[in-house]
């Protein structure tokens, strides 16, 4: 259970980028509370933003049940004819051997938005009940952990450039699904704009739904002393000993990541062993009239930009090719620059962390392509698309680079770089959204 002699202030935030404690204001509607060291924005006010929130998840539900129901795409060539759902790319996938790529392309863009969708609803229509049950903060935090991984506007993109090709192969038409689609993406896009996880955790706590209701055994350090900690969870603040429980949502205190930096080099260099094969193997054939022609990550951004198609083609090309090395670059420089303790351009680094850990889920656009070719265009020796190992390899860079972004620790470079880490000086500043708070 919690620890008794815990300090508590719920107006105190601990900035997830930087680990300077601040206390948050009431936020209006319009504004944002930023970190005064790193300007991470802490709290976005929004004006009875769980109704919107459940509004569009309700809303995002129905699209998302159209969307695996109706027919996605069909193909036709030569009086031939097939059709697909958002099953028959991953399906097709697992019968040609690349069942790592179809599970990959299932959970992203099949089961994720459906759990994203379920369980805020769960949790939004479970806080209107007059005693939520406290199984509703885990659930918050799972989902937490999942929406990122839920790539609905990826696999858009993905279908667009899967179109651009297909038309030049096959007559396509576009199906119901693929317009349901489009309205699941736009719904994602407005949880995203205006989900405020805070005020979700502030309405938990204020109805007693959170796993600190019942309390649960911990082993705490009492060799160390007692501190300022933000949980990792729910970001509430406890002056208490590492080990504790949080007094908000139950969850184990922790300074910092455990194992942080070792972590992300292993997966770091994983990443940069794999990526050598993603770009020299092929990621598809092409078979037309028994004419086969392989493409690469690389490949494919060229036969966009040769087929006049620029805009589409520097899309590619950014997500598929600089994007990845983007990622490891930046990672590369954080990691180095934490173990040389250095304070050299300390705020840049940190916007960079938050910039590889938006743009890191685009590079999928590729691996949903394609899905999407090889599970519509099935027409033997006449025209055929097939996937090869360069896709596996290229979908394990983008998880592990993924994943090494979620799990190095930047609160670690301003710990090197000798920066304070307990209370900040003053309260977080609420600016309006069009501006940015000077660090």
């Amino acid at each position: 259970m919690s620890d008794p002699g815990q300090d508590r202030d719920p107006h105190l935030h601990e900035c997830r980028d930087c680990g300077l404690i601040s206390a948050v204001p009431e936020v209006p509607p319009g504004r944002d509370a930023r970190c005064p060291r790193c300007d991470r924005v802490l709290r976005r006010g929004q004006c009875d933003s769980l109704d919107r929130v459940l509004a569009c998840a309700i809303g995002g539900l129905c699209f998302y049940l159209i969307a695996i129901m109706a027919p996605f795409m069909t193909v036709e060539t030569i009086g031939r004819f097939r059709a697909s759902t958002l099953f028959t790319g991953p399906a097709t996938l697992e019968k040609s051997g690349l069942w790592e790529v179809g599970l990959v392309v299932l959970l992203a863009t099949v089961v994720l938005p459906a759990v994203e969708m379920t369980a805020l609803i769960v949790v939004l229509v479970g806080l209107r009940l007059r005693n939520p049950p406290p199984w509703l903060s885990l659930v918050f935090q799972w989902l937490e952990r999942l929406m990122p991984w839920a790539m609905v506007e990826v696999y858009f993109i993905g279908m667009f450039v899967a179109y651009t090709r297909l038309v030049g192969i096959v007559h396509v038409d576009v199906g119901m699904a693929a317009y349901a689609l489009i309205g699941l993406m736009l719904t994602t896009v407005a949880i995203d704009a205006t989900l405020d996880p805070e005020t979700v955790w502030t309405a938990l706590a204020r109805k007693g739904a959170t796993a600190a209701r019942y309390g649960r055994a911990v082993l705490v350090d009492t060799s160390q002393p007692s501190r300022m900690i933000g949980c990792h969870v729910c970001r509430a603040v406890s002056h208490a000993r590492p080990g504790a429980a949080c007094f908000r949502c139950g969850a184990r205190l922790r300074v910092r990541r455990p194992d942080s930096v070792n972590r992300t080099w292993a997966l770091l260099i994983a990443a940069a062993i794999l990526y050598v094969p993603a770009n020299l193997y092929p990621v598809m054939h092409i078979i037309r009239l028994g004419r086969e022609q392989s493409y690469t990550i690389l490949g494919g951004a060229r036969e966009l930009m040769e087929a006049g198609l620029w805009p589409l083609a520097a899309l590619v090309f950014i997500a598929s090719i600089v994007v990845p090395l983007l990622k490891l670059g930046s990672l590369l420089i954080m990691l180095t620059a934490t173990h040389r303790q250095s304070a050299t351009s300390l705020f840049d680094r940190t916007r960079l962390y938050r910039i590889i850990g938006v743009i890191g889920r685009w590079s999928m656009i590729d691996i949903f392509m394609v899905s999407i070719l090889v599970g519509l265009v099935r027409f033997g020796v006449v025209s055929r698309i097939t996937s090869d190992v360069g896709a596996v390899c290229f979908a394990a860079v983008v998880i592990l680079t993924m994943l090494a972004t979620e799990t190095f620790d930047p609160r670690l470079m301003w710990d090197a770089a000798g920066a304070p880490s307990g209370r900040g000086a003053g309260r977080a500043a609420a600016t309006p959204r069009a501006q940015g708070h000077p660090a």
